[in-house]
């Protein structure tokens, strides 16, 4: 979670403006977290809610993961949100709106870090990225990602 907050406020200067070198200052007085990193702190916070209250199901880390991502989101109104899931923030009568950008993958690490076994980690990656990208392959981008954490968390190799 913290690699993805780094890696978030470092290449948040070249998020319009692209560069194709690895030598550059890493915080740069340009730098700045992002929408990425806020949405990241909302999933974690609903995990540590759901996990405090026992882990009931998963239906209710969906419901934690909206009521802090509309939390935290509208606390940080300015911080880099695509038009559509600005709508979602600020309209609480909408639903999921079948996104698939990179957004579910951006904000999914502390479900990598939290899961207690490979089905969960799956299961808790659908259930805090369906209530915005519903789309297959937001929730493909998404799981992909909480799996990788999990397994490099567990010391697996790439093979």
């Amino acid at each position: 979670m913290l690699g993805s907050i780094i890696g978030d406020i470092v290449g948040s200067r070249f998020e319009w403006n692209n560069i194709n070198t690895k030598q550059f200052k890493f915080f740069h007085e340009d730098c700045s977290y992002t929408d990425d990193t806020v949405m990241t702190c909302a999933i974690a916070k609903a995990i540590l809610l759901w996990d405090a209250e026992g882990r009931l199901s998963y239906e209710r880390l969906s419901e934690l993961t909206i009521e802090w991502m509309r939390e935290l989101g509208t606390a940080y109104p300015d911080s880099g949100y695509g038009s559509h899931f600005r709508q979602w923030l600020f309209d609480k009568r909408m639903g999921p709106y079948k996104s698939c950008g990179n957004g579910s993958a951006m904000r999914v690490s502390p479900v990598g870090w939290a899961a207690e076994s490979l089905e969960e980690c799956i299961k808790m990656s659908n259930a805090v990225t369906q209530v915005t990208h519903d789309h297959p392959d937001g929730i493909k981008g998404a799981q992909a990602t909480a799996t990788q954490i999990f397994f490099a968390r567990r010391g697996h190799t790439i093979e």
